[in-house]
């Protein structure tokens, strides 16, 4: 994902400037060198944030994502492990017989 030219700190001051400011969103966009729809999305997502509270999302869905990646990686061994039980690893050996004792 391309990441933004503007930091949380700048996208939260263009959107307080917004609010005390009685310029249009579209001379303001055109100011910072932003499309109406890039403020749109951020005062969609960041709303009346503080830069704190917006860091503090940045790390909770950072680790939201690295929690994803555990549980699917942690699924995944689980149905390995699935199938090692079932005994179908038997039938994907060449010669299909189970080890001698």
């Amino acid at each position: 994902m391309k990441t933004s030219r503007f930091s949380e700190s700048q996208i939260v001051a263009i959107l307080r400037e917004t609010e005390a400011t009685e310029a249009t969103v579209g001379a303001l966009c055109q100011a910072h060198g932003i499309s109406e729809n890039t403020f749109c999305r951020w005062r969609k997502r960041y709303g009346s944030m503080e830069v704190s509270e917006v860091r503090r999302l940045r790390e909770l869905e950072a680790e939201n994502a690295r929690l994803k990646r555990l549980l699917a990686k942690r699924d995944l061994e689980i149905d390995a492990i699935r199938e090692v039980l079932r005994g179908r690893w038997a039938a994907h050996r060449p010669s299909g017989r189970r080890w001698a004792s």
